[in-house]
């Protein structure tokens, strides 16, 4: 299988140590294409987002550790039957994601939100705006326009993909509004 965000662009990016890769024989049941996705390339990893491979299972053994309907459960959070196979990722910002193992849509899951957002087509979508904000974090501290940066952003990001901001309520639609408003 060929992507279009390669191992390289991603290590590019972030460094070999800024990347989490989940291990495919642990996939059953997932997607072909993200269980490879993410064994292969990866995902990039930062101080917004942290990949969550959690080799020890902190929680008792009746609560699933990949997927979110226990969780949910464990923390009193409501979860659609649709949502609770869905497999954890990390968290962007404030958000949980997980990926639907089905389909391989990315879906967040807001803080304070009742429903979730579907955030990205695809775990490679999630991969490359995940570069993407890393490239924009980089220039941002070497004092770049944030309203010029945050407009490159959702350019990009909307030429791969335009799910990321087709919901207002978004995390990535509340992020560039953050940057342009000077809160970052």
């Amino acid at each position: 299988m060929s992507f279009s965000v390669t191992p390289e662009d991603v290590i590019s990016v972030c460094g070999l140590g800024g990347v989490t890769y989940f291990p495919h024989q642990g996939a059953a049941g997932l997607e072909p294409r993200t269980a490879n996705f993410l064994s292969t390339v990866g995902l990039p990893t930062s101080d917004v987002f942290t990949a969550r491979t959690d080799v020890k299972d902190p929680y008792d053994p009746e609560i699933g550790a990949i997927t979110i309907g226990s969780r949910f459960d464990h923390y009193g959070l409501q979860c659609s039957d649709e949502s609770r196979s869905w497999w954890s990722l990390g968290y962007l910002f404030t958000s949980l994601l997980a990926v639907d193992p089905e389909s391989g849509k990315v879906y967040a899951f807001p803080e304070g939100a009742i429903d979730c957002i579907e955030l990205h087509r695809d775990i490679e979508s999630l991969a490359f705006a995940l570069i993407e904000l890393r490239k924009l974090e980089i220039d941002h501290e070497n004092g770049a326009d944030p309203e010029e940066l945050a407009a490159r952003f959702r350019e990009a990001v909307e030429a791969f993909d335009p799910t990321p901001f087709a919901d207002e309520e978004s995390q990535w639609t509340f992020s560039m509004e953050e940057l342009e408003q000077g809160i970052w």
